[in-house]
């Protein structure tokens, strides 16, 4: 599989791009530093403590208060509950990192379980454990790493040994567990001194995120279209990967570098609803604040042998872009996925290897938990950061984000009631001038309302479309004969 990092750094905002086969399927986008908060560790205080709910806000400089669950309250001793062991009280200092994005009305994420990544390990300053990348297959290799885990990690501390140190020496592990200790040193120290709400420690930027978490040995190229940036790629690769140097270039072509990869108009795919298959079929994308909603459909593929295999393929093809569409809009938390209804229990099981074997390829851990007893698939994807689509999109402000908005029809009967209700008050001489839409006024006057209401009300009514009214509101004026 050819895979391909496309990054795009403009003064606004920087994107990144990761294409397999010629096809996106991941995006990040970051505008400001200071918009992304995912990783970086604060020195907070706690501003409420609520038992009842077990949950903690922390105070942390930002517009929002982070939410700290207390079982992600580290316990001074084991066997008893977080809250027990670690009673927190307001006011007190409190040293904790950010894991999920703040989402809609909803504060940041916050634990005190906190974590440094390096480029092959990742330190786990708070926990005794190791642990090693779920995407190294090869049994002897791993039983090799967390043998060297054990000899580098500092005494007390755990590490997660990254996917890109497969095949890396002591030395490499070891070069990175020391600066990540030292670091965490440092910060320890500033803690002591600051006062809060502080800012300790703020995770690097995208293009060097892209490096320590994209760019491995099965990626061929990754190109950029900033000199200062690929120079900063570049030196940093001297000192942990300089293997991968040759893959990195600087795009000098004319034009956006989106645009030369056909990037731009598979993005502007991430805000529709409806995703056709290839076979003609298509799949359906809604998402609620709870969960998100897949449905599939053959839509125009009517198949050439019988309705069981059609429904087959369908579906086949349809977990396999549902694989790559909930890596693309970066889709978390509950998903629901109705495939087409399968007779034959292979079938079903076919469907559902085929949606596994593509989750594989995302970074982000998934969880299929199989079929339920009304034929839907269950399944769950970790969230940390604000997805794509909600970076890119706001809620609709005519429609308040329900994806509709009353019909014409509707808004003209609205408007009948209010006629009565008005000529109902003590009488008023004149006419009264209707002000609607554009849209509403044509379905006002060619359903004849208004000669129906003046034979009915005994006034004369008059119409006008206002081009920049809002379909749902209109006006009733009173003007002089």
């Amino acid at each position: 599989m050819l895979k391909t990092i496309v990054a795009n750094i403009d003064p606004e905002e920087t994107r990144m791009a990761l294409l397999e086969d010629g096809e996106l399927v991941e995006v990040s986008v970051e505008r400001t530093e200071s918009s992304n908060i995912v990783g970086n560790i604060y020195l907070g205080k706690v501003k409420n403590v609520l038992p009842g709910m077990q949950a903690v806000f922390v105070d942390i400089g930002r517009e929002k208060n982070a939410f700290l669950y207390t079982g992600d309250v580290i316990p001074k001793t084991s066997g008893a509950s977080p809250t027990a062991n670690h009673p927190l009280t307001v006011g007190q200092d409190i040293m904790v990192q950010i894991i999920k994005d703040a989402i809609g009305s909803k504060g940041p994420r916050a634990t005190t379980h906190l974590t440094l990544p390096g480029r092959y390990v990742v330190l786990m300053p708070t926990v005794d454990y190791i642990g090693i990348s779920r995407r190294i297959a090869n049994e002897a290799e791993r039983e090799r790493l967390k043998r060297l885990a054990e000899t580098v990690r500092p005494s007390g501390m755990g590490i997660i040994v990254r996917t890109v140190a497969e095949g890396k020496s002591e030395e490499d592990l070891h070069k990175d567990v020391k600066y990540l200790s030292d670091l965490w040193t440092t910060l320890l120290s500033r803690a002591k001194i600051a006062h809060a709400p502080l800012l300790l420690y703020r995770d690097v930027n995208l293009v060097i995120r892209i490096v320590r978490d994209y760019l491995t040995a099965d990626v061929d190229s990754f190109a950029l279209d900033d000199q200062d940036a690929y120079d900063r790629v570049c030196d940093l690769l001297k000192f942990s990967s300089p293997d991968l140097i040759p893959k990195v270039r600087v795009h000098r072509g004319k034009g956006d570098i989106f645009s030369h990869f056909g990037i731009d108009d598979a993005l502007e795919q991430i805000s529709q609803r409806q995703v056709w298959l290839k076979c003609g079929g298509y799949i359906v994308i809604d998402r609620t604040e709870a969960l998100t909603v897949i449905d599939v459909n053959t839509g125009k593929f009517v198949g050439n042998t019988n309705l069981s295999e059609t429904v087959l393929k369908t579906n086949l093809e349809a977990a396999a872009e549902i694989a790559r569409q909930v890596r693309l809009r970066d889709i978390g938390g509950i998903i629901i996925i109705d495939f087409i209804d399968m007779d034959k229990e292979e079938h079903k099981q076919n469907v559902l290897a085929t949606l596994e074997t593509a989750l594989q390829r995302d970074r982000t851990k998934s969880n299929v938990l199989g079929l339920t007893a009304l034929g839907l698939v269950e399944m769950t994807r970790k969230k940390a950061r604000q997805n794509i689509e909600s970076l890119l999109y706001m809620d609709c402000p005519c429609c308040q984000a329900r994806g509709r908005i009353q019909s014409p029809e509707t808004v003209c009967i609205q408007i009948c009631r209010e006629l009565r209700k008005i000529t109902a008050r003590p009488r008023l001489q004149g006419k009264l001038v209707i002000q609607t839409s554009p849209r509403v006024a044509g379905v006002l006057e060619k359903r004849e309302d208004l000669q129906k209401m003046e034979q009915e009300l005994n006034r004369r009514l008059i119409s006008e479309a206002v081009p920049a009214m809002h379909d749902e509101v209109f006006s009733i004026l009173y003007q002089d004969e």
